[in-house]
């Protein structure tokens, strides 16, 4: 078995006895628990040159050495989709997601999700998040959402942007052409969201759900329809689209949630919500990075149309 050179840790004379596993993960934390797994798996690390197991105990002054499996590359054809890169670097790549594009590959997409994309893009400077060669996505875009979505392009940077997502110190924006106008210039939906209770495939505000909160602001506004800037504070499934339902201004063709039209308009091509600002720390040097993406084009053209017919 092919693997990468061997890493070795030494436990201190004055230290206490700890688990194998548990020293590795904190010796080599760039390194995913789950890569130091499968070297435990593969017979990868050893303790005072005999193969080790995960549970083994070391004690003072014993001596762990860790290799890592060799990279498998992805079972998924890389796809040269053109891409609009918003940022890059060799931690991670933000790109402007297009409408109608997937973001993971599954039963119903063919080859031409994100992934796919970002697979021929980054190819030759991914590492094996995973133990594959692949992207590492750590927050989802619905199919029709456009703008802002990261991706790290190795292990540490794939754990440091998962922790930020997690523990919610990101800042996300998103701008939503919704039906109605508003009665106030802004308000907070703090309200639980989770599995709708008879259809499946949508999401609700529910008290079974999960806490979520989103803040709206009136950015713009037309006789029978606005444009809002949301904050969310929680990542929820459908998150802004369920809230802006329940506060009874859904987003204009949006077939889920109610599909409202604009009476004398030809309806929008689909729904308009784009992730328009993303603040997060870099995963390697934790300077503020601001990420931010244009409008798409039919989003744009749409607004024109509505302030060109008086809304």
């Amino acid at each position: 078995m092919n693997k990468s050179p061997s890493k070795t840790y030494i436990h201190p004379t004055d230290a206490r006895r700890a688990r194998a596993d548990k020293l590795l993960a904190a010796a080599f934390p760039e390194h995913s628990r789950a890569a130091i797994q499968r070297a435990f798996a593969a017979g990868l690390v050893t303790l005072n040159n005999r193969p080790a197991a995960q549970n083994d105990t070391v004690r003072p002054g014993d001596t762990l050495a860790l290799a890592l499996p060799e990279t498998r590359p992805a079972a998924i054809v890389p796809n040269p989709i053109p891409l609009e890169i918003l940022f890059e670097d060799d931690a991670l790549v933000a790109v402007n997601k297009p409408p109608g594009m997937t973001v993971h590959p599954g039963a119903n997409t063919g080859g031409d999700t994100l992934v796919h994309a970002l697979l021929a893009h980054c190819r030759g400077s991914l590492s094996g998040i995973g133990g594959v060669e692949r992207p590492g996505i750590v927050h989802r875009l619905d199919r029709d959402t456009t703008g802002v979505i990261v991706a790290a392009k190795n292990d540490a940077a794939h754990i440091a942007l998962s922790r930020q997502f997690a523990d919610r110190s990101t800042r996300k924006t998103y701008l939503a052409l919704v039906s109605g106008v508003p009665a106030t210039d802004s308000g907070v939906i703090n309200a639980p969201v989770g599995r709708h209770p008879v259809h499946r495939h949508k999401m609700a505000v529910t008290p079974k759900g999960r806490p979520a909160r989103t803040d709206w602001f009136l950015v713009e506004e037309f006789p029978a329809a606005a444009l809002l800037r949301c904050e969310i504070h929680t990542g929820r499934t459908h998150q802004i689209r369920v809230h802006l339902k329940h506060i009874g201004h859904p987003l204009l063709g949006d077939p889920t949630y109610g599909n409202p039209k604009l009476p004398d308009k030809p309806p929008p091509p689909r729904f308009f919500l784009h992730a328009a600002r993303l603040v997060i720390a870099h995963p390697i040097t934790q300077e503020p990075l601001v990420l931010e993406a244009p409008l798409p084009a039919d989003f744009s053209d749409y607004l024109k149309q509505l302030r060109e017919s008086g809304g």
